[in-house]
């Protein structure tokens, strides 16, 4: 592969990364709701539960878990159903008077939002296989395994720049503002979206 070429595969990363999904929107929504420390907190999380698939996919395992399709199942359902649980808050949050923050701020601090984000990536099957994916474009078989770290190291920053990025341009002021302005309809739309990506979960084919 040469330079150009993984340039193209770095950027089709980002943009993969920075569409939406159950990540960018639970990192935007910490961002508005609890501000920039919680939403670096979350960003942290998912990073970290991504470069746990990147690792797993860089060992192989996604090829494992393709031969023991019950772990893919059992990680299907967990997700969608955190998924559900998390657009089930946000749905409950939009349609009372007490926002979501306020509600949050008393029941954890920046390790339980960090965990959070871990456990969100965690729980999406889809995230090794994109991994797996990623490496049989830039890494032919039988590569030397310092190519298959490299690969892992450009990967991995550039999953840091957007999903750190996402949630100090979401914490802006001006995003913030907005957010209290319109916090019912973000809520609402938060929790629809998040129960829409746990039914893809659950409807997606994955091999």
């Amino acid at each position: 592969m040469t330079g150009f070429e993984f340039a193209l595969l770095l950027l089709a990363w980002a943009i993969g990364g920075a569409s939406p999904g159950p990540a960018t929107l639970a990192i935007a929504g910490t961002s508005m709701e609890r501000g920039r420390a919680a939403g670096l907190a979350v960003a942290a999380g998912i990073v970290c539960g991504s470069a746990t698939w990147g690792v797993a996919a860089a060992l192989g395992m996604s090829a494992l878990m393709l031969a023991n399709a019950w772990l893919v199942e059992v990680l299907r359902y967990v997700g969608a159903a955190y998924l559900m649980y998390l657009g089930f808050k946000a749905l409950r949050s939009g349609l009372s008077d007490k926002p979501l923050a306020k509600v949050q701020a008393k029941r954890g601090g920046l390790r339980s939002v960090y965990l959070k984000g871990l456990l969100l990536h965690l729980t999406n099957p889809k995230a090794v296989f994109g991994w797996g994916a990623i490496f049989a474009i830039a890494v032919p078989p039988g590569s030397d395994p310092r190519a298959v770290w490299e690969t892992f190291g450009a990967l991995f920053i550039v999953s840091n720049l957007v999903f750190f990025g996402y949630a100090l341009l979401f914490s802006t002021a001006a995003f913030i503002r907005g957010y209290q302005k319109l916090r019912r309809w973000f809520e609402i739309s938060f929790g629809l979206m998040f129960g829409l990506a746990g039914l893809k979960i659950l409807t997606a084919r994955l091999t």
